[in-house]
């Protein structure tokens, strides 16, 4: 058999099905900005359900791996010191000083339908956003986030 007649019967034949469940490819276009204010350096912010209730001004950051909550939402959820487990290891602050957290507490966050466990370590600090969602949070969605389009992603279901 000739190596031309090789090739064209590889390459003529019909595409095989992969077997197993394949979800779509998570990616973002530029019908994804509309409705965005561009240029723009803004921190992605959204809204989620935690521990219940909905809570806004929760920024995204894929450079961090840390959850934390403020002392607005963590007041505003009516927690207690008495709810938090121990957590010992100092923080830096966007001020770039040394915050040591009152503890850390696990909760119920909900994005659409999809429901996750989220530690997030809570520290008495100024910041203009509730709590800081990070890497960990994304992966336990399966998420993926974009600052440019300002925008979340993760399958829902099919």
């Amino acid at each position: 058999m000739s190596v031309s007649r090789i090739f064209a019967e590889e390459f003529d034949s019909k595409p095989k099905r992969i077997k197993g469940n394949i979800l779509p490819i998570l990616g973002f276009s530029d019908e994804d900005k509309i409705g965005t204010i561009r240029p723009h350096a803004d921190a992605l912010v959204v809204t989620l359900r935690i521990g219940g209730y909905e809570v806004r001004r929760v920024m995204v950051d894929q450079g961090s791996g840390a959850d934390i909550m403020y002392p607005d939402l963590f007041r505003g959820l009516n927690l207690k010191l008495e709810d938090l487990t121990t957590y010992d290891s100092p923080l830096i602050s966007f001020e770039g000083k040394v915050v040591i957290p009152k503890g850390q507490i696990r909760l119920l966050v909900q994005s659409g339908p999809e429901v996750v466990d989220v530690d997030f370590i809570v520290v008495d600090a100024y910041s203009p956003y509730t709590t800081i969602f990070t890497r960990p949070w994304l992966h336990a969605l399966g998420a993926v986030s974009s600052t440019l389009h300002v925008k979340v992603k993760f399958h829902l279901g099919d």
